[in-house]
């Protein structure tokens, strides 16, 4: 089932978000996050912007959430899109599931433009935005540094 967040998902969404720390490049965090930095995090997101979990059987399988692009006022039309799905309950459509209702949000509450901001190569990641008519507009070459490696990292565009 898919439903807004609440506090108390912090624990399971903070073990979904730090096994991808420590074991992928899905995100440049190098270190596990607290739970105190990232209950901060969450709950000024959830503020301003619509934040989804999926729940099964009491667990939370994946979330979902759009986030401020950046920080200047032209740029409040257009937000940043974030989805992970934990690690073992991939194949289920959960982040699909996910997506459709933080899009649908998105549109009601009249956002112009979605990014998806995706270290690349992630072939599932670039499947669900290309699913949901995302559009690839830029690739940055070796921005990030992770796991001994320097990364790259493309935009994915969706406009509402």
């Amino acid at each position: 089932m898919i439903r807004p967040f609440k506090a108390e998902d912090i624990p399971q969404i903070l073990e979904i978000y730090n096994y991808y720390v420590l074991n992928s490049t899905a995100t440049f965090d190098l270190e596990i996050s607290t739970i105190d930095a990232f209950k901060d995090k969450l709950l000024g997101i959830q503020a301003d912007f619509p934040f989804y979990v999926f729940e099964a059987e009491n667990q939370i399988l994946g979330y979902a959430y759009a986030s401020k692009f950046r920080p200047r006022p032209a740029y409040n039309g257009t937000v940043e899109s974030t989805v992970y799905v934990k690690h073992d309950a991939h194949g289920k459509q959960i982040g699909s599931l996910l997506y459709t209702k933080l899009i649908e949000q998105l549109k009601q509450k009249k956002y112009h433009t979605v990014l998806g901001v995706l270290t690349i190569p992630n072939a599932s990641s670039i499947k669900l935005h290309e699913k949901f008519g995302f559009k690839q507009v830029a690739e940055l070459q070796e921005v990030g540094f992770k796991f001994g490696e320097w990364q790259n990292v493309g935009f994915w565009q969706l406009k509402l």
